[in-house]
């Protein structure tokens, strides 16, 4: 699968977030995202996954030369990020079927090995409520990268994770995204060095106010 940006650009009111992206994400490479803080780095990311419209020009998803059909394209996609909520008076196994429901996780991989992997299986049954911050972002992770999806959106990807924590996260890149096309926004290299392009989102910028 592939997503191409074509001169695409995002604006809040009269504020360019981003312009003139042109730049293609292909499947199997790591496409890492960065710059500094309020540099429109997550704003891009939920654009290129299709959850924001952009400004100006286009976001097209392809997958061997052929054209996505729109209302597809998001069972393709898998999306971690801090602003997004778990359901938390759900337990973790309860958060992982309901999950599975609508989105099934990588071939021969169980909920039992996922919380095992993400080391949360003795609090498999406890409601994700009474899960710390570190343990919650363990969640996330673990519903995005074990979800069978051919795309794998990561924002700000180790918040509150712990040196273990971003040991596994690491792990978990290396082990279950060989084949897919990963897309990270991030300013700390150790959730991205071992991408294989880094784009800056200062090379996008505009200061201009957009015209009325």
């Amino acid at each position: 699968m592939t997503i191409s940006a074509t001169d695409a650009g995002k604006r809040f009111n009269r504020e360019w977030i981003f312009r003139h992206i042109q730049q293609d994400f292909i499947q199997g490479r790591k496409y890492a995202i960065t710059g500094p803080n309020g540099s429109g780095k997550s704003t891009l990311l939920q654009v290129l996954a299709g959850a924001l419209t952009p400004s100006e020009g286009s976001i097209s998803y392809s997958s061997d030369g052929a054209i996505i059909d729109p209302e597809s394209q998001f069972s393709k996609m898998s999306f971690c990020a801090p602003y997004l909520e778990l359901i938390e008076e759900m337990t973790a196994l309860e958060f992982l079927s309901f999950h599975q429901q609508f989105k099934s996780f990588i071939p021969g991989i169980t909920q039992e090995i996922i919380l095992l992997e993400t080391g949360l299986a003795n609090a498999a049954k406890k409601q994700i409520r009474y899960y710390s911050s570190g343990m919650k972002q363990r969640m996330k992770l673990a519903q995005a990268i074990f979800t069978d999806t051919p795309v794998l959106f990561l924002d700000e990807p180790c918040t509150n994770l712990d040196k273990s924590g971003i040991a596994l996260y690491r792990q978990l890149i290396q082990t279950h995204t060989k084949n897919r096309l990963v897309v990270i926004s991030s300013n700390d290299e150790a959730e991205y060095d071992f991408c294989d392009n880094i784009l800056q989102m200062t090379d996008w910028k505009n200061t201009q106010p957009a015209r009325s």
